[in-house]
């Protein structure tokens, strides 16, 4: 790859027969070229099961020393005996662009390595201008350990990826460790939050890895320690707003009902479909509680997702997210009367693609 030129890619990665090893997930590393020994081009790979055995996703990229000179990339794979052919399906984004410069179209083959979770590849890409060849280093953060352990134990936990990094908190402001392993007691089942500082860009994960723990004795409450009260949430047959209740010790969670449009930041959808991932459901259960706790209140929701596919596909699939999620408030015994849905597809972004926080669902009172 030319300091010059950039790229637009079809990418080969291992697959099925890899004993039905799965490669979705997301990938950071970096492109570099031989023939250019200072050019450089951090990479985050996305890709997710699609249909059968196939992959489909994204690719982004920016060019080294330069990150606002970008390309995010629509991909879709296709397994092959020794790997899996990604290629690109359309160009979604592009920031930074010269007349003198572009992404260079062409093929790359990656082996796997399972024990690192690696990938590592050389491109091949159509003569054009100066287009040439590339070669791609990426890694993907995974649990390597169990995923269980006993409660007071001491533990070692440890991760694929390059250059890991560990946190308390998904803002990474609450650092822990780096490196691959981390030695532990814990007493509780816990959430890390781990980057990889190998090639970071604006568009690096935060993946979390949750550790369950078993064993853990039930929490004891001091015998002269009184009882913490919070509000009870408001139901209409069997209490009023002062209501408190002396067995509720947790602080009631923020209401998520307001005018102005509201993200629930946890109401997220698999790529590609209007199907709710299970982290969805305490927000929705919060929503519903607080629906059946003003029985006056008409809900509005909308349904909105990321840049991946066909526009007028996107604008139909954001209308069904809307959907999914009133259905699940009607499971919970909110009239469907009082909900109302729309879709905006791809039209209304919170972050820069790819992003799967995009995918999304805003709630806000429906005025009469």
């Amino acid at each position: 790859m030319k300091r010059s030129v950039w790229l637009t890619l079809i990418l080969l990665l291992p697959a099925a027969p890899l004993r039905a090893q799965s490669l979705a997930g997301i990938w950071q590393g970096v492109e570099t070229d031989t023939g250019d020994r200072e050019g450089y081009w951090p990479a985050v790979l996305r890709v997710q099961k699609g249909k059968g055995s196939g992959l489909f996703g994204v690719l982004y990229q920016e060019v080294g020393g330069q990150p606002r000179t970008t390309v995010t990339f629509q991909v879709r794979a296709t397994p092959s005996r020794t790997g899996l052919r990604l290629e690109h399906v359309r160009k979604l984004n592009e920031t930074g662009r010269s007349p003198f410069s572009h992404w260079c179209e062409g093929s790359v083959t990656f082996t796997y390595d399972a024990q690192q979770e690696k990938l590592t590849g050389r491109a091949t890409y159509q003569p054009v201008g100066d287009c040439d060849f590339g070669a791609f280093t990426l890694y993907r953060i995974k649990l390597k350990s169990a995923a269980k352990v006993a409660a007071n134990a001491a533990s070692t936990i440890r991760v694929s990826g390059r250059n890991v990094l560990w946190f308390a908190d998904a803002d990474l402001k609450k650092p822990l460790t780096a490196g691959n392993s981390y030695r532990i007691t814990l007493s509780k089942t816990t959430t890390f939050y781990l980057t990889q500082g190998y090639y970071p860009t604006s568009q690096s994960p935060v993946v979390p890895i949750t550790i369950q723990v078993t064993g853990a004795p039930a929490p004891k409450r001091a015998a002269s320690a009184p009882p913490v009260l919070s509000p009870a949430p408001v139901r209409p047959d069997t209490a009023r707003p002062d209501t408190v209740r002396p067995d509720t010790v947790r602080r009631a969670p923020a209401p998520l009902l307001a005018p102005t449009p509201v993200v629930l930041p946890t109401v997220l959808f698999k790529l590609g479909t209007a199907e709710l991932l299970p982290e969805s459901r305490p927000a929705l259960e919060q929503l519903a509680a607080e629906l059946k706790a003003h029985p006056l209140l008409k809900l509005r929701v909308a349904g909105h997702t990321d840049k991946i596919g066909e526009p007028q596909k996107n604008l139909v699939l954001s209308e069904q997210r809307a959907e999914a999620v009133k259905a699940e408030l009607i499971k919970a015994g909110v009239e469907a009367s009082r909900i109302s849905t729309i879709g905006y597809g791809d039209s209304r972004p919170l972050y820069p693609s790819p992003d799967a926080r995009n995918r999304r669902v805003e709630v806000s009172e429906e005025k009469s």
